[in-house]
Order: C-alpha cells, then sequence, then structure tokens
C-alpha cells in the first residue's frame, strides 16, 4: 500500500530495482537510530504492507520502537525463504502430504497446499558414525544411511517433484547451516512482481534452532519449529511480539592461542548471565574489524546456547569479502554494498552504536582465554586451565570416591600430577574420566577455516612426533561441507588427520546431535560393568545429558584443536597445560604448547588454500547428488500413496475434522503424567537418539518385524507417529518426579498407583477420557526447535503444560499443535505450592482470551485443596486463532480450503 511513500530506485550497474527506502520515514534521526535487525523488521512491514495483516498503525509502532520499553507492539513478519534439515524436514513433508488429503477429504484442492515462499531441505542429520578411523569409514557409512533411510529419501524425493518452490540438497552434502553460509543466501533478494523487479533483504526461518548462524552474514533469521515452519511455507505470516535489542560490543583482538570457539563460549557464558531469552542481540564495535566472517558465523550459531532469538552482525566490507570467496557472482555482490549503504545497513568503522535495550554489554577479545565448555550444558564455560579439577569436582558432587583415580601414584586433585605415567598406557583398563568420544562434528566450528587448519595442524605435529590418539577414543572428522576437506588436503594435513583416527566420517550433524554410533563392545562393557563417569569432547554446540551418547554421563564442547589434544591425552584427568598429552618416538614427554600452531601460520594456510574456485567446484551440481541418489524410485503423484511404512505413515493429526470450529476445552479432572525440573531440554522431551530395544518404540517396531539392529534412531523416524509418541518423555536420561526411583521414561498411573513407562499409562489415561498435563519448572523446552517435541506430548493426551518459564520455540510449538501453555506466577513453583503431581487439577475456562486462568489440585488421599492462578502463555491475536482451531495446521487447512 505504500502509505508511508517509502518506493524508490536503486541503480546497481545497469540493472535498476525498485526498494521501500527507510530514509524516507521521518523522523529520519529516530529511524537511523534503530538497530540494524529492526531496520530489517521496518523494511519488511514496508513491503508486505496490506491494511489488513500489516497496517500502517504496525510501521509506525516499529519506527516509534524505544529501547527501555517491554515488548507490546505485535507485528507479522514474512521471512523470504525457509530452510529445513531433513529430521524436522521429513515430518514437515508428510505434514503437507497429509494436507493435501484433507483438504481433498474437505472439499478443497490439493494444488493449494504448496510453499509460497522458497524453500530448501538439505538431507544433513540422517548419516551415524558407525565406521570411524579408517580410510573407508566414509563410504560405509553412507552405504548404511542409505540402506537405513531408503524410505525417507524417496519420500523427499517425491515431495522434490510434487512440491512446487521445494528443493532439496541430497545426503552428503553438508550441513543445512554450512551449505546455507556458503551456497544458499544471497544477502539481498530480488523478485520480479507484475513487471517490477524488486530488491529486498534475505531473511529466513529454519527448522534448526541454530539457523541462527546465517546471522555471521548480516543475513536475519531464527529458528522456528516445524509447525511454525509449515505455515510460512504456506503463507502464513509470523506473529511476533517487537523484540528488545541487546547490544554487544567487541572491541580489540583475539590473543595467541586463543580460538574462535572460545570466544563463542564465553559470549555464551556472559549472555546466559544477562538473560536475553526472547530477545535479539546485535553486535556492533571496532572489534569486528578483526573478526572473520566464520569467526562471526561461529558466535551467530550458538544464540540459542545464549538464549536469545538471533544473535546478528552487520553487513560491511568483510561480509562483501566472504561472499567473493565463497563464490558468489560479482553483480550480487554489488548489489549487496549498494543495497546495505542505501538502507542504512552498512557498517562503518567508528560509528556510534544505535540505541539498545538495556545496558550495553563489552568485551574485550584480547581477554579471551581457551575454554571448554560442560558436562552438559553450553554455557558452562571452564578455562581450559582449570578443566582437571573441574572434572574432579563433578566427580565429588556426583558422590564418587576418588579412591581409585590415585591408585597409580597420581593425584586427583590436580596437585604434581606430571608423574602420573600410567594415564598414557594403552593396554591399561578403561577409568574414570577417560574419554572415548572425540569429534570434530558439525556445527559450530566446521565452518571455519582457521579451526579446522589448526585441527590439522596439531595432527600434523602430533603425528611427526610420533603421538598416537588412545586406543579407547572413537575420533571422527564430520565437515559441514565439502569445501573443507578439499583445504584440508590442499594444506598436506588430511595425512595427519588420517594418521590419528580422524578420518572422514560423513558430512552431517553426527556426534552432536546423537548420531555418535556405537561405542566398541569391550569399551561399552566396561562402562557398563564398572558404571564409569566417562567423558565426549566434541566441537559442536550442544552438550545436553544423554544427547552424545547413551553411556557417556559428561560431555565437554571444545575447538577442533582441543579435540585433538584431548583425544591424544585420552582422559579429562590430564592437565593440558602442564602434563604430557604423550611421548614422542625419541620417549620425550610432548605438551600442547609444542603441538599448538600460531596464529601466524593459521592466516598463511588460509591463503593458500582457500579460494572462489574451490566453492564454485563444490557447489556447481548442489542439488544433484549421487548415483545413489539418483537411482531412488520416484512416484509421480500429487498426493502420497502411503505405503506400508515404519519410517513415513500418514499422520492422524486431521481424523474427523470439519470446517466448522468447536468451543474451547475447559479441562477438568486432569492428571499429571510427568512432573519435572528445571532446564528440561527437547532432546528430554523428544529423544533424537537410539532406540532401546526394551523401550516402547523398540518394542512397536519389533512387531512391525524390525530387527533392533535395523531400528536407526528416533531422529530419522520422526516421519512415523507411531514410533515418536511412543519415544516422546523416553530420554534415558530423564527424571520423572512422579517415579522417584526410576531414570528414563516412566510415570506412576494413579489410577492404580503403578509405575509404568509413561507411553502405557498415557494410553490407559486417553482410554478413560482423562485429561493430561505436565509440571516443569524453569526453561523448559530449552535446545532444539525439535516439533515433535510438542507433537508427542499433544498425541500421548497431554492438553496443558504448566512451567515456571519456557524457551521461545518450544513455547510456540505448544501452541501451534494446540497444547495449552500456562506459566506459574513469579515466584511460584510447583515445589512452593506443594503440588506433588498426584493431585487433580480443574482448570478455569479460556473465555474472552484470559491472561491468567485459576488452578484447583484436589488431593485424593488427604483431600487438601491447593487453589493458585496461572498465566496463560499465548501471546498474541494469532496465536489465539491457532489455539482455537486446535492447532496452526488446522488454522491453514481450514483458511485454505474455505
Amino acid at each position: 500500500m505504500n502509505s508511508f511513500n517509502t518506493k524508490a530506485t536503486l541503480q546497481v550497474a545497469h540493472q535498476s530495482y525498485t526498494i521501500f527506502q527507510l530514509d524516507k520515514l521521518t523522523p529520519t534521526t529516530q529511524v537511523e537510530r534503530l538497530p540494524y535487525c529492526l531496520k530489517i523488521l521496518l523494511e519488511n512491514l514496508l513491503r508486505k504492507e496490506d491494511g489488513h495483516i500489516v497496517t500502517a498503525d504496525d510501521i509506525q509502532a516499529l519506527i516509534n520502537w524505544r529501547s527501555e520499553a517491554k515488548p507490546s507492539a505485535q507485528i507479522a513478519f514474512t521471512p523470504s525463504r525457509v530452510v529445513l534439515q531433513d529430521f524436522t524436514g521429513v515430518p514437515a513433508v508428510v505434514d503437507l502430504a497429509a494436507m493435501r488429503d484433507a483438504i481433498t477429504q474437505l472439499g478443497g484442492d490439493p494444488q493449494k497446499i504448496n510453499p509460497l515462499e522458497p524453500v530448501d531441505l538439505v538431507i544433513d542429520h540422517s548419516v551415524m558414525v558407525d565406521h570411524y578411523a579408517s580410510a573407508t569409514s566414509l563410504e560405509q557409512n553412507i552405504a548404511k544411511e542409505f540402506e537405513r533411510n531408503q524410505e525417507r529419501y524417496q519420500f523427499l524425493r517425491w515431495g522434490q517433484q510434487a512440491f512446487s518452490n521445494f528443493r532439496v540438497v541430497p545426503p552428503d552434502t553438508g550441513i543445512v547451516h554450512q551449505v546455507n553460509l556458503e551456497y544458499l543466501a544471497q544477502g539481498v533478494m530480488t523478485k520480479s512482481i507484475a513487471g517490477t523487479l524488486y530488491a529486498y533483504p534475505d531473511t529466513l526461518v529454519g527448522t534448526d534452532s541454530h539457523t541462527t548462524m546465517i546471522n555471521g552474514l548480516g543475513v536475519l533469521g531464527w529458528g522456528v519449529g516445524g509447525i511454525e515452519a509449515e505455515a510460512a511455507m504456506l503463507g502464513q505470516p509470523i506473529s511476533m511480539l517487537l523484540p528488545q535489542v541487546v547490544g554487544f560490543e567487541l572491541t580489540g583482538e583475539l590473543p595467541e592461542g586463543a580460538t574462535a570457539t572460545d570466544l563463542v563460549l564465553t559470549v555464551t557464558q556472559m549472555l546466559r548471565e544477562r538473560g536475553v531469552v526472547g530477545q535479539f542481540v546485535e553486535f556492533f564495535g571496532d572489534g569486528l574489524a578483526h573478526l572473520p566472517l566464520a569467526d562471526r558465523a561461529t558466535i551467530a550459531n550458538m544464540a540459542p546456547e545464549y538464549g536469545a532469538t538471533c544473535g546478528i552482525f552487520p553487513i560491511d566490507e568483510e561480509t562483501l569479502r566472504y561472499l567473493r570467496l565463497s563464490g558468489r557472482d560479482e553483480h550480487q555482490v554489488a548489489l549487496v554494498e549498494a543495497y546495505a549503504k542505501a538502507q542504512g545497513f552498512w557498517r562503518y568503522q567508528g560509528a556510534t552504536s544505535a540505541d539498545y535495550s538495556g545496558a550495553i554489554m563489552h568485551l574485550d577479545l584480547t581477554q579471551i582465554e581457551p575454554s571448554i565448555a560442560g558436562p552438559k550444558r553450553p554455557q558452562d564455560r571452564i578455562l581450559l586451565s582449570q578443566a582437571k579439577s573441574a572434572f574432579v569436582d563433578q566427580l565429588q558432587l556426583n558422590g564418587q570416591s576418588l579412591a581409585r583415580f590415585a591408585d597409580d601414584g597420581g593425584s586427583p586433585t590436580g596437585d604434581d600430577t606430571g608423574r602420573d605415567e600410567s594415564r598414557h598406557d594403552p593396554k591399561r583398563a578403561l577409568q574414570d574420566g577417560d574419554i572415548v568420544i572425540a569429534a570434530i562434528t558439525s556445527c559450530t566450528n566446521t565452518s571455519n577455516p582457521a579451526v579446522m587448519l589448526a585441527a590439522g595442524l596439531v595432527a600434523k605435529k602430533a603425528h611427526q612426533l610420533g603421538l598416537k590418539c588412545k586406543p579407547w577414543v572413537k575420533t571422527s572428522l564430520a565437515p559441514g561441507s565439502q569445501v573443507v576437506p578439499a583445504y584440508l588436503e590442499k594444506a598436506g594435513l588430511t595425512e595427519h588427520l588420517d594418521a590419528l583416527g580422524f578420518n572422514l566420517v560423513g558430512f552431517g550433524c553426527t556426534t552432536c546431535i546423537g548420531n555418535s554410533g556405537p561405542l566398541r563392545e569391550p569399551i561399552a562393557q566396561a562402562i557398563q560393568d564398572d558404571n564409569l563417569t566417562v567423558a565426549a569432547v566434541l566441537s559442536g554446540n550442544r552438550n545436553f545429558e544423554g544427547r552424545i551418547h547413551a553411556q557417556v554421563k559428561t560431555n565437554y564442547l571444545a575447538s577442533p584443536p582441543l579435540v585433538v589434544a584431548y583425544a591424544l591425552a585420552g582422559s579429562m584427568l590430564v592437565d593440558l597445560y602442564r602434563e604430557p598429552l604423550g611421548m614422542s618416538d625419541a620417549q620425550r614427554p610432548v605438551y600442547l604448547k609444542d603441538i599448538w600452531p600460531s596464529q601466524q601460520e593459521i592466516a598463511e594456510l588460509i591463503s593458500q588454500t582457500l579460494d572462489a574456485a574451490t566453492y564454485k567446484e563444490h557447489y556447481q551440481d548442489v542439488f544433484r547428488g549421487s548415483e545413489q541418489w539418483q537411482a531412488l524410485p520416484v512416484p509421480d503423484s500429487q498426493t502420497y500413496n502411503w505405503p506400508t511404512s515404519t519410517y513415513v505413515q500418514n499422520p492422524p493429526y486431521f481424523e474427523g475434522m470439519t470446517l466448522d470450529l468447536e468451543p474451547l476445552p475447559h479441562i477438568q479432572k486432569a492428571r499429571c503424567l510427568v512432573k519435572v525440573g528445571d532446564s528440561i531440554t527437547t532432546d528430554h522431551i523428544s529423544p533424537a537418539g537410539s532406540i532401546k530395544a526394551d523401550s516402547p518404540a523398540g518394542e512397536y517396531l519389533q512387531s512391525q518385524g524390525v530387527a533392533p539392529k535395523d531400528f536407526n534412531s528416533l531422529g530419522s523416524r520422526r516421519g512415523n507417529h507411531e514410533v515418536m509418541m511412543r519415544g516422546t518423555f523416553a530420554n534415558v536420561r530423564l527424571r520423572n518426579q512422579l517415579a522417584p526411583e526410576t531414570e528414563g521414561g516412566f510415570t506412576c498411573y494413579f489410577e492404580t498407583n503403578e509405575i509404568t513407562t509413561i507411553f502405557d499409562a498415557a494410553m490407559r489415561y486417553q482410554a478413560n477420557n482423562t485429561a493430561l498435563i505436565v509440571l516443569a519448572g524453569k526453561e523448559y523446552g530449552t535446545g532444539s526447535s525439535r516439533d515433535w517435541a510438542a507433537k508427542g506430548t499433544k498425541l500421548l493426551g497431554v492438553q496443558i503444560v504448566i512451567a515456571q518459564s519456557y524457551e521461545r520455540i518450544h513455547r510456540s510449538n505448544l501452541v501451534g499443535f494446540g497444547v495449552l501453555p500456562l506459566q506459574f506466577k513469579e515466584g511460584q513453583s510447583a515445589e512452593s505450592l506443594g503440588l506433588r503431581g498426584d493431585e487433580i487439577f480443574d482448570f478455569g475456562p479460556l473465555e474472552g482470551e484470559p491472561t491468567a486462568i485459576k488452578v484447583s489440585a484436589q488431593n485424593r488421599q488427604n483431600n487438601d485443596l491447593i487453589e493458585f492462578e496461572v498465566d496463560v502463555r499465548i501471546d498474541t491475536p494469532a496465536e489465539w486463532d491457532y489455539y482455537r482451531h486446535g492447532g496452526i495446521l488446522h488454522f491453514v487447512l481450514r483458511q485454505l480450503a474455505a
């Protein structure tokens, strides 16, 4: 509608573009002071103004944004594109296929179910580390991947031909974030509408929470649940509150010995302590002049770990340099520069900062020290110099005796332990503290040539001195794109990584998402027999308990060169600062300082090995795929002929659905299915890793004729609701307070006071028409943007979750699938109110879109009545529409059918 008269022409070389120019808005100074990320949102509203979904009042509210104000104004954001990975992408395509069936039954046209904005799906979450430390590891793992996932891959090939505006990057190409960074992202998008060529910012949402990695390129995007992404694909804008924006100033330059990983772990710790959930973080300052784009992407990647919606960097000369390096067209680079400068998006050295919410945060890069994070949260940073003593402290917290650590004459306290030579005996028995997994894995670091080449240099120097990784360590290298092994080979480092066992195992999110594969049987048996506390060290971004491997209790995030160093040391009880990593061929102790590369060595290798030609070569046929991919049969149909499959099934979401709306439910006599504490992650709710044979999901698969060796992972079976609902709340580390003597997916079925599996109890409650609830603490739903954490919750019959606080994406997903998120009042919790979880719960009605409702909890045994009020966390009018319809998919389906 152009109410603000901002249409203008941008000339780039011989091409003219229509843009919506921000400096035509008044007051100009007020717009100029907006943070960069809000300027992008402002352009989005100007371009999408229609008087209905986006109004002039919405635009004015953004112009009038006040840094100190709490979020209150609601806007509708329409991203330019959507990216998916296959764990979340498969169920998204399953839902679209199911919607085609459903709209046909409602009398509508199945062709209406199509992405309206460009969608790219990158298959990257399915490869597992079954084979490692050999020249054939990659080939064997790929063969196993296709064997396990043929049904899923055939389904995605069908989707590729059935849906318009939908592309698939085949398996074994790279991870979604790095492919996005190196190839898919444009910086500035163009589209011809009715003969007019428009230029506008590249914006996106993705079904992986680490979609934020693209913020390093100055592209605004963040992770959403698969449910919300599907709505965006179908043309529904994302309803959001105007966020607060935290300014984070970087000054100085990283010192010798520090890496981008050390920097991002520091940033994560600082922002977690500040508390930035639901906020945008914007990085600025003269330190950006010394921060390569790969380092920026590393920081942006971990926005979910520090809790922010996104962590964005502005566009500057470094952005253009990276676009050229990664093979982008020169006209595209010129368009990005011209557009950024025309819109006030460009970063000038020494420029004054924008207006930000609250106190500006500062970090002097010169103060960064080598660090790791763990043992189970990314924000729990530990200085490398204190890593050994921190591990000992952790063992003491677990109540374990330290006597067995000193059997060899060494001291477990961290004092003078350089004499402990038995730590390096490759023939000794497995011990507490031993590292059984050392993985250079996607995705935080493998986009970063500096740390990848540093890892190769550490391996080279260690190999030349005769060091070997300890035999109990499972080593792996899973790069984020095929560009990485190309420059490692060009630098002459591949042979040294291979010599230490860091052979290529796949191109995808392996260890970081639980696809670490099995440990060797003697290792697994020793851990079980002696109840050992062993460790994994990985260069990823998530180390939640139970995520990496079911038998590994402690997990540490570290830079790729430190992953190699720890594999050489073989134990968390080796102090890398003071103790040797091992003995050289000359029988001399080798310390970390002896093999750590200098920044000059790394910089020289980068200049010698990275060029645009390498990127162009590896991305020229990015959508073609291997011969195995090309050979998959593709059904030629517009609706899916659902086969008998344990991977892909038609979900029951739309059964019995009509065009008419039913009244909102008034939930009475509900029972608690799960009661948990703080920091429950989506991994706890819907794990992605292995399936136990004696679990409900394992028993179901065996009933369908699937042998345990063919179970694959829960993540790979997200297209089958029967498996996934049985896997909900089935994490082996879940501690349900309703079954206090258990660990894993168990609960108390209160009708008989029987301890049973959560799935079994839920089905028995459903048979009795009993509504179910979940009670939780703070930060419920932290972690990956896993839509099955909401879908599985709903299919188990849970209608309400009451938590002290929520992670942003999971709360949105609950609403998007018709589960009501409620929040305890400030200062209250299940514990403070005296709720044990065995009560019968009655909830007040939801008439008139209330912001709070009353809850009554009656204890049957002693007849105690606990009454309290909770906040209703349906935050926007659009979310009320979704909830009223039973979920976002139902809302869209009714709109399209009508």
